[in-house]
């Protein structure tokens, strides 16, 4: 038994635990993984026994309980500070975690952008489904602009030390993962950088791993699994 757990969902149903997931698997940690399908009648009950917000992810060392996704891959990348986690010039890191922070937030840097209905509620979370290009409400639309913002001016800056937004994969394309995923599922257009970068992420070995995990997953979710356009 690893001394660290990772407590998550459903992979083909919820994407947030995907950065921690990444990381501990980037910085070549062992762990144990706890998986609580959300169609699980007692989910709710066993989500709050690992963790004080009865919400996945949840990281367990010994004593040590951590629930929030950047504090996780914070401590992921103390334990394995040789995984380089972040980039390594200060000033690029700090860069970097306010990225991270920013996509983390899903605000957009700002209370007035935080869209007005949660984007699960609009496109829930579905590895294994495909849609045609659907109608984004604009609130939404606002923050995914302003993240794509975000991987356009890196890759432009960054693209000759490597394929990923700081050159090397970091914390910050762990955190993106969830909106790479979100965007092939419901065919999102994109201009070609961030289409590239959205290509590059899903040709990672752990993306691709945490892919193919969830769609050989035997649960079905109703809302999730609803008719897609």
């Amino acid at each position: 038994m690893a001394d660290l757990t990772l407590i998550t969902a459903n992979k083909n149903y919820c994407l947030w635990p995907l950065p921690a997931w990444l990381c501990l698997k980037v910085a070549g940690l062992n762990f144990d993984e706890i998986v609580i399908p959300f169609s699980d009648p007692d989910a709710c009950a066993r989500f709050e026994r690992h963790t004080p917000t009865g919400s996945v992810p949840a990281l367990k060392h010994g004593d040590l309980t951590l629930w929030d996704s950047i504090a996780i891959c914070e401590y992921v990348a103390e334990l394995a500070p040789e995984a380089d986690l972040w980039p390594d010039d200060r000033s690029v890191r700090a860069v970097a975690r306010a990225i991270a922070a920013d996509i983390h937030s899903f605000s957009g840097g700002h209370r007035a952008e935080r869209p007005s209905i949660d984007v699960g509620t609009v496109m829930p979370t579905n590895i294994r489904q495909r849609t045609n290009a659907i109608t984004v409400p604009d609130d939404i639309q606002t923050v995914f602009d302003r993240n794509t913002k975000f991987w356009r001016e890196c890759r432009l800056k960054y693209a000759s030390d490597g394929p990923y937004l700081f050159g090397r994969f970091s914390i910050a394309d762990a955190m993106s993962a969830p909106f790479v995923n979100r965007f092939v599922t419901y065919n999102v257009p994109l201009g070609d950088i961030e289409a590239d970068y959205r290509d590059t992420m899903r040709a990672h070995p752990y993306i691709k791993e945490y892919i193919a995990l969830a769609e050989e997953e035997p649960w079905f979710h109703p809302y999730s699994d609803r008719p897609f356009i």
